[in-house]
């Protein structure tokens, strides 16, 4: 194995193709959308060089300040949403239903594989209020209060767009989290246990600090996919109502191939490159020191 390794055209047969894949996939395309924000225009009218015009206007656009506000809203809500549900739910498998929790797994992981537009569908059924009301609009009748028209207010759009989220996803995090719980020594919680610790003394003396680098994982993983939310937000509310819920990537697909400005599209993308870059590595250097305390 040596010999090969260090045998370059060897490494070149068997890494070649690979990079070769890798670079036309991400690396061009990652540059080719960089040379685009010092231009202005499109492929059908033609480019104009405009320096860092583009990078500057990102700091005067009240579009771009709304959109950054609804995507770090939405990605801090979501995140801790999806994580607590998802630790909720590994407990849940681990400590209660144990063996028995593989069908309960299952169904809850179920939503996870669902096609986006689906799920959207579903819950705009759910919440609708005309033609036909929905069950969660019912049931507020029944409780003697009005209904509400959810998709009317960006407020309440916002509270949706969560609620479908957490429930489409808590299911791969309590997976993963899951993963992660049950390796975890079962000596140690039979030491505990003979220590007097049981229940919340024990999920928190035990369970939480043994299971920091996967909950960190979590958080990780879900935070960087919260940021680049753009699937559920247009099959749902498309945005609306106006802007109040355009996420950065929405935006960035709106300035880009409706209004056809690649440039700006791309300053944009470089913006929300920048932000999910900045948070990974605030969260990575938070949990080594955490890791590193404990």
């Amino acid at each position: 194995m040596n010999r090969v390794l260090g045998d370059w055209r060897a490494v070149t047969v068997l890494l070649g193709p690979a990079l070769l894949v890798y670079s036309l996939i991400m690396l061009v395309p990652i540059f080719w959308s960089l040379g685009y924000t010092v231009f202005e225009g499109n492929p059908i009218i033609g480019f104009t060089f405009v320096g860092w015009d583009n990078l500057l206007a990102l700091f005067t656009d009240p579009k771009v300040a709304d959109a950054l506000m609804f995507t770090i809203k939405y990605a801090l809500v979501l995140t801790v949403g999806q994580v607590l549900a998802g630790y909720g739910l590994s407990l849940l498998y681990v400590f209660w239903l144990k063996k028995a929790s593989g069908l309960i797994r299952t169904l809850v992981f179920f939503p996870v594989v669902l096609p986006t537009v689906a799920v959207a569908l579903l819950f705009q059924a759910l919440f609708a209020i005309a033609p036909q009301i929905g069950p969660v609009n019912s049931l507020l009748n029944l409780m003697g209060l009005d209904s509400i028209d959810w998709f009317a207010s960006g407020a309440t759009a916002f509270w949706v767009i969560i609620i479908m989220d957490i429930w489409r996803s808590m299911g791969f995090y309590a997976v993963l989290l899951y993963a992660g719980l049950v390796d975890i020594p079962e000596e140690l919680f039979e030491s505990a246990r003979i220590d007097g610790a049981s229940g919340w003394r024990l999920v928190r003396h035990i369970v939480i600090p043994l299971s920091l680098p996967v909950l960190f994982s979590s958080i990780i993983f879900s935070i960087n996919g919260t940021l680049k939310v753009f699937d559920s937000v247009l099959a749902l509310t498309s945005g609306g109502p106006g802007n109040t819920t355009t996420p950065l990537t929405l935006y960035m697909y709106q300035t880009s191939f409706t209004y056809g400005e690649y440039g700006y599209g791309s300053s944009i993308a470089l913006m929300l490159t920048i932000l999910c870059l900045l948070v990974t590595i605030f969260i990575f250097r938070s949990s080594r020191r955490d890791l590193t305390k404990g």
